[in-house]
């Protein structure tokens, strides 16, 4: 079985290219423009490209990154305060004081250590994600400002004929 694939003419007039008006104008420095305009604000590439419905999903991305890093560093400094106060001898909100004055220890050092190594870990990939964030809606805003200025007519149109 053999396929063939034919482009048919239409029967329009040929357009030259001083027939045919562009339907905008091309800036070529606009995608630079709005890159620069979401590094100096998020969101505001998006804004500038009329996308407007972007700016929720931008903050949301960029907001839960920052409260995951927040929260993070707030765990990771209850339990380095822990583990301070019990090396100085101190009762830390870890250790239970008993009726007869003994201390019972309900997380150990170790796992005082280990949870600081945790969440310093999860606060440090938090961070980097926010950053990862706000550097992809740089590249989006740019590259739908470059895509934006295609020009996509109903000049410009192919129609295959299969036999």
């Amino acid at each position: 079985m053999m396929v063939f694939a034919f482009a048919k003419a239409q029967d329009t007039p040929i357009v030259t290219a001083e027939t045919v008006e562009p339907s905008q104008e091309i800036d070529p420095l606009q995608p630079a423009r709005v890159a620069f305009y979401s590094a100096a604000l998020p969101g505001l590439g998006q804004a500038y490209n009329k996308d407007y419905w972007k700016i929720p999903i931008v903050y949301g991305a960029l907001g839960t990154g920052v409260y995951f890093a927040v929260d993070n560093h707030n765990e990771f400094q209850r339990y380095r305060t822990a583990f301070k106060e019990r090396l100085a001898g101190r009762v830390d909100e870890f250790s239970i004081v008993n009726v007869d004055g003994s201390i019972t220890e309900v997380i150990s050092d170790d796992g005082l250590i280990d949870a600081q190594d945790f969440f310093r870990r999860r606060k440090e990939l938090s961070i980097l994600i926010s950053a990862g964030m706000y550097v992809l809606q740089i590249i989006e805003a740019n590259v739908d400002a470059h895509l934006s200025q295609y020009n996509v007519d109903e000049n410009l149109t192919f129609a295959p004929d299969i036999h």
